[in-house]
């Protein structure tokens, strides 16, 4: 008998801890969101606000507060964010205070192409739209540029990275047999880069004699300067009648 009761106490000790965790379960799943919460991971300006975020997040909703939380598919809203042609990256969680938050990766514009209209290329050679928002400071891209994303991407990729070059290339222009053509701040000469190969050797090559040249005070007689030459540095300078 003591041991019926024993297990009679238990299986009403269990029932009721499986009741409680239904109730509250319910009871949490059933309250509505409080608030949004948008981060963004780089440190770039924004080029989509917070307010667009905020907006993608609740779509058809008047505020977060009228979403239930069982209500929220949050792959649903990750793919509602990734159509933004801004956002590379969107992870989307509701925690336990109902906050909607979502973590956005940007996509990253290294080069802006002069066309109709202008846009930007990114960091997998991907076209990107230019934005309302807030205007990137890349190098500005002629020339044809539309058969050359694959091979013009790495050049992108290294001026970003590299300090000085970031600083200096304002623009390339990219001719039909698909040399480039480097555009300076500051500088009236320009840089005959060629095809985009043996990259890092060309920077070296060419922040060598700018160095040496500036030291010189020399850097206003020249109006080329050709990288395509392995190891040399082939300069022309301009001509004493100012051709």
């Amino acid at each position: 008998m003591k041991r019926s009761w024993e297990y009679i106490k238990f299986v009403l000790l269990f029932g009721l801890l499986v009741f409680l965790f239904s109730f509250t379960n319910q009871r949490n799943q059933s309250r509505n969101l409080t608030k949004t919460k948008v981060e963004f991971l780089e440190e770039n300006s924004p080029f989509i606000t917070r307010h667009t975020v905020n907006k993608l997040l609740i779509q058809n909703h008047d505020s977060v507060t009228s979403m239930p939380k069982e209500k929220v598919v949050l792959k649903e809203v990750e793919s509602r964010l990734l159509k933004n042609e801004m956002i590379r990256n969107a992870e989307v969680f509701i925690n336990l205070q109902g906050t909607l938050g979502a973590k956005i990766t940007q996509r990253n514009p290294l080069g802006r192409v002069a066309a109709s209209p202008d846009y930007y290329i990114d960091d997998e050679g991907k076209k990107m739209p230019l934005s309302s928002v807030y205007a990137a400071r890349v190098p500005l891209i002629t020339g044809t540029t539309q058969s050359f994303f694959t091979e013009l991407t790495p050049l992108l990729i290294a001026i970003d990275q590299d300090p000085f070059m970031k600083s200096s290339v304002v623009g390339l222009e990219q001719q039909q047999n698909g040399e480039i053509v480097l555009r300076l701040r500051k500088h009236d000469f320009k840089v005959l880069f060629g095809k985009p190969k043996a990259i890092a050797n060309k920077f070296q090559n060419f922040k060598a004699f700018y160095k040496k040249t500036k030291q010189d005070n020399k850097l206003s007689s020249y109006k080329l300067v050709n990288l395509q030459f392995g190891n040399q540095v082939v300069a022309t300078k301009i001509q004493s009648d100012g051709k």
